[in-house]
């Protein structure tokens, strides 16, 4: 029977939870191309790795393995005069750094209160599941899947 390892395309369901048991997330269906691609956390990855289609997986991630801790130094107070005029909460706003996206949190008077965390960023996540099915494909398929997700 086949196993789960680099090319293979898996179909599972997974359930994220936090440690209280409060689910974050539960798909219906989700399917990834295994073999280091950052499709999922590496460490399910990981814990799949050798599996078939019936297994089952629990995994534990700290913060740092799911969605980075929490950094303070992105959750800032600005002065509206610096900011967009037409800003509302939930606007993104593209921080000076690359890649840094911060979210309006809330306005009052004078002020927005801005964060560029995920809003997972600090939690510790419990994710589990099960294997639906998996096919193992040739490199230029695997190829070709990855190069069709990069053209939007």
């Amino acid at each position: 029977m086949d196993k789960i390892k680099k090319n293979t395309l898996v179909s599972m369901l997974i359930k994220l939870e936090d440690e209280e048991g409060n689910i974050i997330d539960e798909s219906e269906e989700l399917m990834y191309l295994h073999g280091g691609y950052n499709q999922i956390f590496k460490k399910i990855e990981d814990e799949l790795e050798g599996k078939k289609a019936g297994d089952t997986f629990h995994v534990v991630l700290t913060p740092a393995e799911a969605y980075g801790e929490y950094d303070e130094a992105l959750h800032v107070k600005e002065l509206l005069e610096d900011l967009p005029e037409d800003i509302t909460v939930g606007t993104e706003l593209d921080g000076e750094e690359e890649g840094i996206v911060y979210v309006v949190e809330s306005i009052d008077e004078e002020y927005a209160t801005l964060n560029a965390n995920h809003e997972l960023a600090g939690i510790a996540l419990i994710a589990s599941g099960k294997i639906l099915e998996i096919e193992q494909l040739s490199d230029e398929a695997a190829e070709e899947l990855l190069e069709g997700e990069h053209q939007h």
